[in-house]
Parts: structure tokens; sequence; C-alpha cells
């Protein structure tokens, strides 16, 4: 019955015109659920003190302080709730303790869950985890996003079962925000740097490097600290930290990700190299004569990686997403940085995961790449629009049950 009066509270949020009172929402929610005025009135003795109150009610307000902490409602007045300006797009989230296979293909499987209730249970070794978590963000976004101050032990939690489950120089990438700001002040936060700490103490985890993803169409900000106060400049770039749980092991090699020769390499190659011997900063940088002139497969990339924002695959899917009438997933990533990851940190064959799937891009990258791969995403749209980036499967499969949802 609580999960019942939870959709009925969240139906008639949305179907108000505006703002309600908690006394509105129990009568709106009686109706809606056929509940008689003497039921859903009536009190009986709760806890120690005995006092009386009614269960239904306080069942209604659980689900209404459910609501306000998904970032769904927010009060408007004393008394008055009314939906956020994120909560009036729909998204229907899996319950605790629920999961569903929404599709999967011969590679793998995406499931409507949420994450820990999946990843906690599994018992099979992972060799890349990629993800990006949901930013610790003042004003949340539709999915909903956990407090700054929470936001460590969150993402801990959510990676504790993967951590367990990664096998002998496997990876974690994270995908984490940047622009996060002390309240009222132009101060970075240092949440990234606790997260990190927190994440080699608690997971045994080791830091392989803080890739610079440089997205030239970042739009301008932090507007407030850059635009208004001019106390910043505009950020053209997002960290996404590299982890593993043994460095002498690790699965990564460089040459699955080399790229061509510049113009200016391929003809020192084709003249033999540096032409003399040369020495830099005082000594302590020296090149023999011929250095570089051996022909190799590529260059091998840095870790800044320069991957714009405007990815035609991400565009595609928010085309279907609409075409649908779904709310397409308002933080997606390029698949282009997931695919680079992919192939530098995992081998065909190998299992890729992401506990927050979102768009489902990792998947897809993973599907391309010839990894297996599980994903979880708690969001019934984002799972169906997303799905139809495997359509070219000729094995892709959805779950009939799933689908009947909509």
């Amino acid at each position: 019955m609580q999960l019942a009066l939870f959709d009925h509270v969240e139906a008639v949020f949305r179907e108000a015109d505006g703002e309600i009172s908690t006394n509105e929402l129990y009568a709106r929610v009686s109706r809606r659920a056929g509940i008689p005025d003497a039921e859903i009135n009536a009190k009986t003795p709760i806890g120690k003190s005995g006092d009386r109150h009614s269960p239904l009610k306080r069942k209604i307000r659980w689900a209404q302080q459910t609501l306000k902490s998904q970032g769904i409602i927010e009060r408007s007045g004393r008394g008055r709730w009314e939906l956020t300006t994120s909560g009036k797009i729909k998204l229907r989230k899996i319950q605790p303790k629920c999961t569903m296979m929404a599709f999967s293909t011969e590679l793998g499987a995406a499931l409507w869950s949420l994450s820990d209730d999946v990843f906690s249970a599994l018992d099979t070794p992972i060799t890349l985890c990629l993800t990006s978590p949901p930013y610790p963000l003042r004003r949340a976004r539709a999915y909903g996003n956990p407090d700054l101050s929470e936001y460590i032990e969150f993402v801990v939690e959510s990676l504790r079962g993967i951590a367990k489950n990664l096998e002998p120089g496997g990876s974690i990438c994270l995908n984490i925000s940047n622009d996060i700001f002390e309240p009222g002040s132009p101060a970075r936060s240092i949440y990234r740097e606790r997260l990190v700490i927190a994440l080699a103490e608690e997971l045994n985890l080791w830091k392989m490097d803080e890739f610079c993803w440089h997205n030239p169409c970042k739009p301008p900000g932090p507007i407030q600290w850059a635009s208004k106060a001019r106390n910043q400049l505009n950020v053209a770039w997002e960290p996404v930290y590299w982890f593993t749980n043994d460095p002498s092991r690790v699965k990564a090699d460089n040459r699955r990700v080399l790229q061509p020769h510049s113009e200016a390499q391929r003809k020192l190659i084709a003249a033999g190299g540096i032409s003399r011997e040369q020495s830099h900063s005082d000594g302590a940088y020296r090149t023999r004569k011929g250095a570089y002139a051996n022909p190799t497969s590529g260059s091998i990339p840095k870790n800044v990686l320069r991957i714009p924002h405007n990815c035609p695959s991400q565009s595609a899917y928010k085309r279907h997403a609409r075409e649908l009438g779904l709310p397409p997933h308002g933080a997606p990533f390029p698949l282009v940085l997931a695919t680079f990851l992919i192939r530098f940190l995992s081998e065909p064959g190998d299992l890729v995961v992401d506990p927050f799937a979102g768009s489902l891009t990792v998947g897809v990258g993973a599907q391309q790449e010839g990894r297996r791969w599980l994903l979880t995403e708690c969001m019934w749209e984002y799972l169906r629009a997303a799905g139809h980036r495997f359509s070219e499967c000729n094995d892709l499969a959805w779950n009939d049950e799933f689908l009947k949802i909509a």
C-alpha cells in the first residue's frame, strides 16, 4: 500500500495546477485511491508516547518527503508545496530492491535498477568501470543528485561492490565536476581531493591519473564568478579520474589508442631524427643525435583529451527520445571519450560496467569495441529512449514487461 500511495502522491502533484497544501494533498490522494474519509482520518496510538495520529496521513507525508529528497517537489510557503522545475519532467524511478531487465544483446545487458542492488550482489570479475555519477549541483537536475555534504559517501558506497569485484589490474574511471564552489564564494570546493583520498583509503584504490577532458564546446561559466563577479576564468575542462586496485598489473595499454603522427613528426622520422645532440634546462633534459628516427605505429596520446561535447551519436539519441515523447538525459558525455577509455583500459571480451548509465554511452562504446557490458539506470525513460542506440544489433532483445510500463 505504501508504494501505491507513493504513486498517488506523485500523480497529485503532477496533476495540480500550481501549489497545493498538505491538507489538499490528503484529500486528493484519498479520492484517487478510493479511501473513505473516515479511514484516512482515523487515528491510532503511535510511538512510545502513544499520541494518536493517522497512519495513512503519515504514509502520505513520507511519500511527500521522499519526493522532496529526490528534488521533485519543494516547499513554496508554509504548509504548501509544488513541483520543482526539474520535477515537472516526468521520470519513473525504480524502487529499492527491485531490478528489471530492460534489454540485452549478446555482449551485454541494461537493467532498470538502483546500482547498489545489482553490484553489491554481483560475483563476476570486472575489468573497467567507466561512469559519471550525478554531480553535487546546488540546483538539482531532473534525475536528482546528492547534496555536496553527502557526495563522497554516496560515490564511495556506490563503487564498493564494483571495487570488490574488480579484477587485479582493473580500472575505475570517474568523470566528475570541477565547477563546485564553496557557498557564496568564488573558491572551488576541494571535494574532489577528499573523494580521491576516500577512494584510496576506503576502497584500497590507487590513483593512476587525472585526465583533463578539454571540451571546446563547454558553455561559458561559472556565470556568477566569471561573467558577473569577474573573479574566475571560464572553464573549458572536466576531470576524469583513473584508479586501479593494482598498479603493477594494470591492464592499460597505450598501443591500443595510438594516434596518427603529425606532419612534423613524419618529417622528423624521414630526416633521420634529431640532427644534433641537444641539452635543455641546465642539462636536466638531453636529446641524443638521431633520436626519434625509428618509425612507429603512431603517437602516444597526451593526458589532455580534447573532445568536443557535440556528439553525433548523442544528437541522434536525443532526437529519438523526443520522437518518443520522452525526456533525454540532461548530462551525457560524448561517445568518443567513452570508446577511447574503453579501448585504453580493457581488451575485447572484458567486462565493462556503468552504475549510472544515463544515455547508455558506455554500453554503446563497449558494444562497438567488442567488450561485454553491464549497465544500471534507475530511470525508465532514459533506458527506453537510449535503447534505440543498440537498434543495429541483430541480437537486440527487449523485455516485453519493461516495454509494457509505457
